[in-house]
């Protein structure tokens, strides 16, 4: 079984993030790190493949500048390879953009399974992985908390408002999952020298036949006009309860359309 799992590089969440100018779009430039939420994804995938002789993981990733930090640390969990896509034209893609790049690179690892986070720590449209299955021509099964395979077939604990429901589907499929589903492992000293020499094939919109034109920003159908700070919270007010303060509440959720 061939397992193929998204991992977005991110500017580092501990470091001030910036906006390009000319974009008004996230500044990506420099070393980039492993997205936390593609983390579960990653490791989900390791358990998967183990239990399933043959089995091996393939990282894809689309990313400026050929950068590989990213996914050195999660080559380094244990992935055997990687596809990483980086073409300047690539600059102020969408989520659909991106959706039609990573399905390319997908493609031609031929998976058995597709594995993604619900939604990036730095995007937040949770729409890209049900894109990428459309485009593939997969079928897809979103947050899943529990994750099981016999390698025809997956079967997913799929977690909603009420619980959970139990979906189960033919591969080859795209799942993504949660936070919480499995506890990442930490890299091991053998493994990030391994790392180092496991193969990441480097591709640009040429090699995946796809127009420059219909990706980046100007193919985005999307565009950023302002950015503005957030407001500063103020200070609450203080109720004191002198006998109508039940009233005075009640007012007060009134005023904000709570009740």
């Amino acid at each position: 079984m061939h397992v193929v799992v998204c991992v977005k590089q991110i500017p580092d969440p501990a470091a001030p993030g910036s906006l390009r100018k000319d974009t008004l779009t996230l500044d990506r430039s420099g070393k980039l790190v492993m997205d936390d939420s593609d983390s579960y994804g990653v490791e989900m995938a390791l358990q998967l493949a183990s239990g399933v002789d043959g089995s091996e993981v393939t990282l894809v990733s689309m990313a400026p500048g050929s950068e590989t930090s990213g996914l050195r640390t999660a080559l380094a969990m244990g992935a055997a390879d990687a596809i990483l896509v980086s073409d300047d034209a690539l600059a102020g893609s969408d989520a659909l953009s991106t959706a039609k790049v990573l399905a390319a690179a997908i493609r031609r690892a031929e998976p058995d399974l597709v594995i993604a986070a619900t939604e990036s720590t730095d995007g937040y449209t949770g729409t890209l992985p049900v894109q990428v299955a459309e485009l593939l021509g997969m079928p897809s099964v979103t947050f899943a908390k529990r994750v099981s395979t016999d390698g025809t077939t997956i079967k997913v604990e799929r977690q909603t408002e009420a619980g959970y429901d139990d979906v189960e589907c033919p591969l080859p499929a795209v799942v993504t999952v949660t936070a919480g589903v499995v506890e990442p492992r930490y890299p091991s000293f053998k493994g990030i020298m391994a790392a180092k020499s496991k193969r990441i094939d480097v591709l640009g919109l040429a090699d995946l036949g796809i127009d420059a034109a219909e990706v980046g920003s100007r193919g985005a159908r999307e565009e950023v006009l302002d950015v503005a700070d957030a407001e500063a919270r103020g200070g609450g007010e203080i109720v004191v309860d002198e006998g109508d303060g039940a009233q005075r509440i009640v007012a007060f959720l009134e005023q904000l359309k709570v009740i």
